[in-house]
């Protein structure tokens, strides 16, 4: 059976009956995930669809029968919540830190938790850090985090190449930053690009020609503030025609 599952912010398990903090309507037996929406996303509420993931919607946009059957009840009893599930999911950026700063109520919601030997998971779609990165990050903001409890964008792509089989004496294309290079690296894999391609140039000129290197199988393409017309280029060429 499925372990129930909560994914939480920080904020809404200290202080429950604070609003617009919401527990998405979700009450009857089968449901293995329960969502509290961001308290920073104002503009939408957060659902649970059939199978039991969530899902957000734009309630100035969607029709009125569906708002209505979506709406959601405030948090009353975050104990009930806490007991109910096993495995609780958090968001970094806006739940854990703001930038380089933690949020309040942080270390004492994870304690908490902790203490009740609840399971933590913090993931993270910003691929421009790996595991190894972001447990010094967590280090730094004083929380105690291990590289098991966190699932990154960039480590997330170098494990779905191993889930592939993709080969390993191919190379990997990489429009993104440090993160995912250093996950490809230490899963075994072959790269090239990244931030070293940000200042690289081609010749827009008729007849002009850019070269491939042909041992590149894939192309993994993740936020990047180095981004330029040439990794465009490349990418794209590569990915129609070797990957």
């Amino acid at each position: 059976m499925l372990s129930k599952v909560a994914s939480v912010s920080a904020s809404t398990l200290i202080s429950p009956q604070t609003s617009p903090r919401f527990l998405s309507q979700v009450g009857h037996s089968k449901t293995r995930f329960c969502h509290i929406s961001n308290p920073l996303c104002r503009s939408g509420r957060s659902i649970v669809n059939s199978t039991g993931s969530a899902t957000s919607m734009d309630t100035a946009s969607a029709p009125s029968s569906l708002v209505a059957r979506a709406s959601a009840q405030p948090l009353k009893n975050a104990d009930q919540l806490i007991d109910s599930v096993e495995t609780f999911i958090f968001d970094c950026d806006g739940v854990i830190w703001k930038g380089d700063s933690l949020i309040d109520g942080v270390p004492q919601t994870l304690d908490m938790l902790r203490s009740k030997g609840k399971r933590l998971i913090f993931v993270t779609n910003n691929s421009t850090k790996s595991r190894k990165q972001y447990g010094k990050k967590f280090e730094t903001l004083g929380l105690s985090v291990t590289e098991e409890e966190i699932f990154a964008s960039s480590f997330a792509a170098a494990a779905y190449l191993k889930s592939i089989d993709f080969p390993k004496d191919k190379k990997v294309y990489v429009i993104g930053e440090d993160g995912i290079l250093k996950e490809l690296e230490l899963a075994g894999f072959h790269y090239l690009g990244g931030p070293e391609d940000g200042g690289k140039k081609i010749e827009l000129k008729p007849g002009f020609l850019m070269e491939h290197d042909e041992n590149v199988g894939a192309v993994v393409v993740g936020f990047d503030r180095y981004f330029n017309y040439y990794k465009v280029q490349n990418g794209y060429s590569l990915d129609s025609s070797a990957c």
